[in-house]
């Protein structure tokens, strides 16, 4: 594999402005994982223990703490020449990912619509009419967090601890799409468009149309990452 270690040290936030109760390992593990998820870090790109240390002006053992961790996210894996290598998708893959996700996001989002409360539905339109004032003001970054918080918050509703661990192990992947479906403004507002639809059909306790209406949200983003992807060389 083609070696292509390439992150920007310089924006590693010191050690010393980091709170004391979280580890180097953690620092090192949130820095490469951010950086991977958001692209900066592109799939390929190979990361060894003693040049990421030296790289960063830091001893090995934190560094290998943070890559272990990569791997077991599976946004890394090991490679025959030394070190690791972000990984990258298939077509398959990111087929498997998103149909998975339209199947158990949707459910989910079914279960909302049959028990939610009063206050939950307004601490949804809150989080979404949060999301909507970043759009104007370009903050793309802040929009994705909400979106994925908007998400997280309708599925806790189902009352379905295993379904939400096992939406919750897809984390990883997810939102590595996030940060590519939400990078322009028509993409943000067309996914902030189906949140509000999502909203009407909760008010209505249309379990049909909610669930509908999630998968569709879902596939429609598979649609935007699969041209996205297709036009970054050595992605597919």
């Amino acid at each position: 594999m083609k070696e292509k270690l390439s992150f920007d040290a310089s924006k590693f936030r010191s050690f010393e402005a980091f709170p004391a109760k979280t580890s180097f390992g953690q620092h090192i593990f949130g820095y490469l994982r951010t950086s991977i998820l958001a692209g900066n870090i592109m799939p390929g790109s190979r990361l060894v223990e003693n040049k990421v240390a030296q790289a960063l002006g830091i001893s090995r053992t934190p560094v290998r703490e943070a890559l272990h961790k990569l791997e077991q996210e599976g946004l890394v894996k090991q490679i025959p020449q030394g070190g690791y290598a972000v990984t990258g998708l298939t077509r398959e893959e990111i087929e498997d990912i998103f149909g998975i996700r339209s199947l158990l996001e949707s459910y989910a989002a079914r279960l909302a619509c049959a028990r939610y409360e009063k206050d939950h539905l307004a601490a949804l339109e809150e989080k979404h009419q949060e999301a909507t004032r970043f759009v104007p003001q370009g903050r793309l970054d802040d929009l994705a967090k909400v979106n994925a918080e908007f998400h997280d918050m309708l599925y806790s509703i189902s009352g379905r601890p295993k379904l939400i661990e096992i939406i919750g192990n897809l984390q990883s992947q997810i939102q590595r799409f996030r940060s590519i479906i939400l990078t322009n403004e028509d993409n943000a507002r067309i996914s902030l468009d189906m949140h509000s639809k999502l909203l009407q059909a909760l008010k209505k306790r249309d379990e049909d149309r909610v669930e509908k209406l999630m998968k569709d949200h879902i596939l429609q983003g598979q649609k935007i990452v699969m041209k996205a992807l297709e036009k970054r060389s050595g992605e597919f």
